[in-house]
């Protein structure tokens, strides 16, 4: 059973710095592609950035140079570190494996910018 968890949301101040973590279990980690994706509410999740099995990695133009996407296939882990938070950055922050062309989401964790 894949299971995707994330977690390190939390609330910070402009200018801030968050690492957000998707744990993963149930397939072998090392063969999967892993992407964050946010949320707000009324609007579609966005991509973020992608983390691919071969360490190519992508990001969504407002993100690059303030986030970084990484993986620790020891710890079958995936992580988001957050630079520079903007009050844009606001968000449900969601992990996704695309899993031999099957995708798969975790819950999300709650990233709030606010002073």
């Amino acid at each position: 059973q894949v299971q995707l968890a994330e977690s390190g949301g939390g609330l910070v101040q402009p200018g801030g710095s968050l690492r957000l973590s998707c744990a993963a279990s149930g397939f072998t980690f090392n063969s999967a592609h892993f992407s964050w994706y946010r949320q707000t509410p009324g609007k579609e999740r966005e991509w973020v950035a992608t983390f691919t099995t071969t360490g190519n990695t992508a990001y969504e133009d407002s993100v690059k140079g303030r986030f970084t996407i990484s993986r620790d296939n020891a710890k079958n882990t995936v992580y988001l570190q957050i630079n520079s938070l903007k009050t844009e950055d606001t968000a449900v922050y969601y992990c996704k494996a695309i899993v031999q062309l099957t995708h798969y989401w975790g819950q999300g964790t709650q990233v709030t910018v606010s002073s």
